[in-house]
This record gives structure tokens, C-alpha cells and sequence, in this order.
């Protein structure tokens, strides 16, 4: 114990130290820090003073400087970095505006009305006020009495209504409740048979109607906390093999961090998480560091479920346009979420008051010692040399968690010596799940939309869909997209035996018509290369995506959701970069129509050939629960990788020296 605190003791002090935000000369990417949330809260405030305005603030974050700028600015950098701005959407008396705030002015330099369709993020609070209505409403303690439940055993929470082609919406959510009495475990006993809509912007109860007293789930089974199981137990891990404490194998210059052979720029934002930007990897042989990419991050998940009845057809998420992975960021457990030798780093975003909230430790860096291999040979055939290389895989892996509602999603990026990043999410978290009177299969006589997971509880079938925004520079910002196909072709020599073979051909993306691809059973090879930048054997330096967890849409397209998120029509698309262009189902999601998506923008068909592009990835999970996803889901791992491709001229790891090992009493090396 005593070792254990000595260890948090000291990456607390490495955090406050190397982690902290530098407000006196700022990274031009660095993503807001308290004292800015404060100042825009100001600026804002005394623009629109109460009580004459309702102001409630929606979205926060750095209005990034212009790319040339930034790029300028890391070329040679100058006494102060570009102007510090703020991206400030909020509700005003009813209407969202948008507005630019320039903290070294100190003023709002740009103030828009908008009056298009969809709303704003929602807001912690905002969600919170909605369920609490339903508490205190007396038609619904009379239901909760009708059922003979304790409304103290009850909680609510809050659902997106999403848009089916009403002309005119109002700003409504709908609450759903559940029943604890015996666990903790609220999702598994929802509460059915009724609908709670709430107006939040008049904050009242705008429809309720109780149908019909449903079954509920049972308590027996769901609980999940190690203090509270019982026997029998499952697996114990005796020998888990630690990492020795103390030692961190990168160091952080403000929010940059350098490890091996990477350096990149680490950020948080309210509605993406994770930002990360200028991720150049140093090549030995030219003595510098090479550019990779801009800026990434999940622009949009997507969670429609497959329950199509009146209380569950609605159910359809955009957790980062509609709740904000940033906000829904959980703090990260020492030793369980990270490795001992992880450091944690705090995020902040601005409440609906513009006051900044603190989650600490919302992000770890850690380096990660696989066990796999980097790379190794033996030279068999060498009959009189006994000649063996091996080198052990490690990389290092920036990670947050976002809890939204019932699931908690493990967002990693991974970087390796050898050049690839690794984008990958693991799902964990528990099912959204609908109460039937069934406890065996053979009972069932109607579609049920799902699988029987335990008694009286079914786990309703659904997707998760995530995109990426990728904006890749390999080797500068002149880029273009090929996609290489095998193709089988005939021997023509009649006197050799063969018949057939594949080779490659290679096809240039010239607009993003030509750049959109589903990913299929035989997907071609696909590459963002540099046409002016070559190998010195001629190849174009470039990156190739290495898709993974490709799945689609299975919806009508004409259904209502699916038209709010048609970004996912397609696994990979190619946009010409544009800075307004960063979040593919739109600016403002809830209730959204379609009409601001990465789909209606690729509409234009713009040219990306030897243009600075952005690359988008969706990757996809059709998920068919099944028990053993009761009562809490093991995780559920997807992801996809980009690699150098003639980025460099031999192997990068090949003089890489395998790190100085620990003796170990059972080890011979």
C-alpha cells in the first residue's frame, strides 16, 4: 500500500508539473484552460447580462487558428503564437447563436443568429432538471404506486427524441425509469409501459401516458462490484506480470508529447474527447521529423437501435453531437483503466453556466508492453552460426473513457516505432435492455427485436458506428487518395504451366465521388500518398489504411435516423480540407435533419487529387446481445491502422536496440 501511494504521489507531482496548461505562451492547439473558460464566460456575460437574457452555454472549445498559420508558426516560431480564440455556441432566450470570442481582444469578434434545423449539445444539468420532473410529477407517482414499486428505489434518466419528419420540433427529451431495490445495476430493470415527454426549454412535462404495467426484471444476478459478489468467483490472476513503477518512457513540453521516434500535440475537447494533432515520426536517415497528421478524432457515433414499437422506435444516438464525448469522459482508475507506469492527465469543459468543469484524470499516456513481437529471424540454414534477433513490440497508447448512458467506450490511440498508428475502441459497459414476460425462448410467440438474455429481460439488437476525422499531411499537405486493386489475370505463355496470377493496379481518386468505398470482402489497398515527394527507388511516400470492424448500415436509407446519419453509407470518404468540415453528422445534431452531414457535403464532388484532404473512416459493430453480455458486457474490441508505405526507405526499427531487461529468478537470457 505504502509503495502504491509513493507511486500516485509522484505522478500527481509529474502532472501538476508537466500536464498543467501553459497560459503564458500557449501551443496554438491547446485546448482551453480554466482561466479562458472563465474569461469567455465573462465576455459572453457582459454582452448578454441577466436577468434580460436566458444564456445557457452549449459548446466551448478553441477555434483553431488557420493550418497555414499554425504550420508557419511550428516552421518558425515567433515571440507569441497565433491569437487565442474561442468556437462559443449557446442558447439565448430561446435561439442559438454562435460566436467567435478573441481572448487576447478580449472581445466577441463574431456573433451569428442560427436558424437552421437541430439543436445544440445538451447539457448535463439541462438532463438532469428533465429527470428529476419526473419524480415529483403526480401522474407518475400514481403509476409507480399502481405498479407497487417505492418511488424511492426509482431513477430516471434521459433520451434524445431524434426527428421523423415533423415540420416544426420543440426542444423535448423523453425521461425512461428504473427500478434499483436490490441493485445498482439501474439499466437492467427499466421501467415500461411509459412515455415521459419534457419541454426543456419551458422545463415542464409536456406529455405522459402510462399504457400498460409491464413485467420487470429481476435484481437476482446484476450486481457487479467486487465488494459486493458472492461466491462462486471467477477466474483470479496470481501472476500478472507489473510494470516497474516510476519509469516513464516519454516526456511532455506542455501538452506535446515525444516518445521514441513520435511527437505529437494531445488535446480534449466537449464533443470529440481526445485531440490529437501533429503527429510526425523522425527518420534517422534525413534527420528530421516528417508529418503524418494534423488533427484527429471521433467526429461521431452513431447507436441506432432495432426496436421499432412506440416506446423504443425513437431510440437512435449521436452520442458526440447530441451529449459530447468530452463531457460523458470518465475519470480513469490507476492500475485498472492504466498501467502502473501510466501518467493521467485532467480535461476540463464549460458547463451550462460557462463555468469550466474539472474531470481529473480523464486521460492516461502509457507506454505498452505487449508481449508480441516487433520484429525477429533466425537463421535456420546457417548450419556452423547460431544467429537470432528479436525485438519486443512496444508502443504507447494515449486512452480516455466515455460513459454515455448505459455504455462505456475505450478510446486508444496507439503508436509504434515503426511508423503505424492504431485506432481502436473497445465497448463495454451494459445492455439496454427491454422487459418481457418470457423466462425461456421456447415462450416466445412475437418478434422481440433481441436476444433473451435472463429472465423477463430481453438485449435489444443494435449498431455502433464511429468516424474518424482523419486529416492526414503525409510529408506535407499536397496529398491524394489510390486505391490499388489485385487483379487476377491469365498467363499468356502457353509452354509455362501456370495459368493465373494477381498483380496490382492502381486507380487515382480525382474527386470524392471517386474517393467513397464499402469496405467489402476483398477491399483494395488504400493509400494517401504525396505525388511530389519519392522514394529513392521512385515510389510515392504515402500511408496505407488498414481497415478493420468495417460494417454498414442495414437501415432503409430512406429511414429517418439513417438520413440524419448517412455518413455512415460509406466506410471510407475523402473531403478537401475544410476547417468548418469536422464533424460528419453535423454542427447541431439533436432533432437534426440531414442537411449538414458529411454526405451532403461530398455532394459537391469536389476535386482531392494533390489537394490537402481529410480522410474519414467508419468503423462498424452490429451487435446481437447474447448472455454472456449480462449482466455487465466483457469488452467488445474494434479498430483500424494507417502504415507507412514507402514512407521510408528501409524498415525504421530495424537499429532499433531491444530495452534494457529485468532479471527475473525463472528467466535465462
Amino acid at each position: 500500500m505504502a509503495s502504491t501511494l509513493k507511486i500516485t504521489l509522484f505522478f500527481s507531482i509529474f502532472t501538476i508539473f508537466f500536464l498543467s496548461p501553459i497560459t503564458s505562451n500557449p501551443h496554438p492547439l491547446d485546448s482551453l484552460t480554466p482561466s479562458e473558460f472563465l474569461l469567455v464566460r465573462t465576455i459572453v456575460s457582459q454582452s448578454y447580462p441577466s436577468p434580460n437574457h436566458k444564456l445557457t452555454f452549449r459548446y466551448v472549445g478553441l477555434e483553431e487558428p488557420e493550418k497555414p498559420v499554425v504550420k508557419s508558426w511550428l516552421t518558425t516560431p515567433p515571440t507569441k503564437p497565433p491569437p487565442r480564440q474561442a468556437l462559443v455556441v449557446i442558447r439565448l432566450n430561446q435561439q442559438t447563436r454562435e460566436l467567435i470570442v478573441d481572448l487576447s481582444k478580449r472581445s466577441i469578434v463574431s456573433d451569428k443568429l442560427y436558424d437552421g434545423f437541430g439543436y445544440p449539445l445538451l447539457t448535463r444539468e439541462e438532463q438532469e432538471a428533465a429527470a428529476d420532473l419526473a419524480l415529483k410529477h403526480e401522474p407518475f407517482l400514481a403509476s409507480i404506486k399502481r405498479r407497487e414499486l417505492n418511488i424511492s428505489e426509482v431513477v430516471c434518466s434521459t433520451q434524445t427524441i431524434g426527428w421523423y419528419g415533423e415540420v416544426k420540433t420543440e426542444r423535448e427529451l423523453k425521461v425512461i425509469c428504473f427500478y434499483l431495490n436490490g441493485t445498482v445495476n439501474m439499466y437492467l430493470r427499466p421501467i415500461e409501459g411509459i412515455t415521459i415527454v419534457v419541454d426543456i426549454e419551458q422545463m415542464k412535462i409536456s406529455e405522459y401516458v402510462d399504457r400498460a404495467v409491464s413485467p420487470l426484471a429481476k435484481a437476482e444476478g446484476t450486481e457487479y462490484r467486487a465488494s459486493k459478489i458472492r461466491p462462486p468467483f471467477g477466474p483470479r490472476f496470481k501472476a500478472a506480470p507489473p510494470t516497474p513503477p516510476g519509469q516513464v518512457g516519454f516526456t511532455l513540453d506542455g501538452n506535446v508529447v515525444s516518445w521514441a521516434n513520435w511527437k505529437f500535440h494531445l488535446g480534449f475537447d466537449a464533443r470529440v474527447g481526445p485531440v490529437i494533432s501533429l503527429a510526425s515520426i523522425y527518420d534517422v536517415d534525413k534527420k528530421k521529423y516528417r508529418q503524418v497528421v494534423y488533427r484527429s478524432f471521433i467526429s461521431e457515433l452513431f447507436v441506432p437501435y432495432q426496436d421499432p414499437t412506440e416506446e423504443w422506435y425513437h431510440i437512435s444516438f449521436f452520442d458526440c453531437g447530441e451529449f459530447g464525448f468530452g463531457i460523458y469522459a470518465v475519470s480513469l482508475e490507476p492500475l485498472n483503466d492504466c498501467t502502473s507506469n501510466a501518467v493521467f492527465v485532467n480535461g476540463y469543459y464549460a458547463g451550462q453556466d460557462g463555468k469550466p468543469v474539472k474531470v481529473p484524470d480523464v486521460m492516461c499516456i502509457f507506454e505498452r508492453h505487449s508481449g508480441d513481437v516487433m520484429w525477429r529471424h533466425t537463421e535456420a540454414e546457417l548450419r556452423d552460426q547460431k544467429i537470432r534477433e528479436a525485438r519486443p513490440d512496444i508502443s504507447l497508447v494515449v486512452r480516455m473513457v466515455a460513459t454515455v448512458g448505459n455504455y462505456d467506450y475505450v478510446l486508444d490511440w496507439e503508436f509504434k516505432p515503426s511508423g503505424s498508428i492504431k485506432f481502436r475502441v473497445a465497448l463495454t459497459g451494459v445492455l439496454e435492455v427491454k422487459a418481457v414476460p418470457y423466462t425461456h425462448v421456447d415462450e416466445i410467440t412475437e418478434e422481440v427485436y433481441g436476444t433473451l438474455v435472463a429472465d423477463n429481460t430481453i438485449g435489444v439488437s443494435h449498431d455502433h458506428f464511429l468516424t474518424y476525422h482523419l486529416d492526414l499531411d503525409i510529408d506535407g499537405d499536397t496529398n491524394s487518395f489510390i486505391k490499388t486493386h489485385l487483379i487476377t489475370k491469365q498467363v499468356k505463355d502457353k509452354n509455362i504451366p501456370r495459368k493465373s496470377y494477381w498483380n496490382v493496379e492502381h486507380e487515382i481518386a480525382k474527386t470524392e465521388s471517386d474517393a467513397k468505398l464499402q469496405i467489402g470482402l476483398n477491399p483494395p489497398e488504400l493509400l494517401v500518398v504525396n505525388s511530389y515527394k519519392r522514394s529513392k527507388t521512385g515510389n510515392k511516400v504515402g500511408y496505407r489504411l488498414a481497415p478493420g470492424s468495417a460494417a454498414g448500415p442495414l437501415l432503409a436509407a430512406d429511414y429517418y435516423p439513417q438520413i440524419r446519419a448517412a455518413f455512415t453509407n460509406y466506410n471510407v470518404w475523402v473531403t478537401p480540407y475544410n476547417k468548418s468540415e469536422k464533424w460528419a453528422g453535423g454542427r447541431y445534431v439533436d432533432q437534426s435533419r440531414g442537411d449538414d452531414t458529411l454526405a451532403v457535403w461530398t455532394k459537391n464532388n469536389r476535386s482531392i487529387e494533390n489537394k490537402d484532404i481529410v480522410l474519414w473512416y467508419t468503423m462498424g459493430f452490429h451487435h446481437v446481445p447474447c448472455q454472456e453480455d449480462f449482466p455487465i458486457m466483457p469488452t467488445l474490441s474494434g479498430g483500424f491502422e494507417i502504415k507507412p508505405t514507402n514512407f521510408f526507405e528501409y524498415s525504421p526499427v530495424l537499429k532499433s536496440f531491444p530495452p534494457q531487461h529485468t532479471s527475473w529468478p525463472n528467466c535465462t537470457a
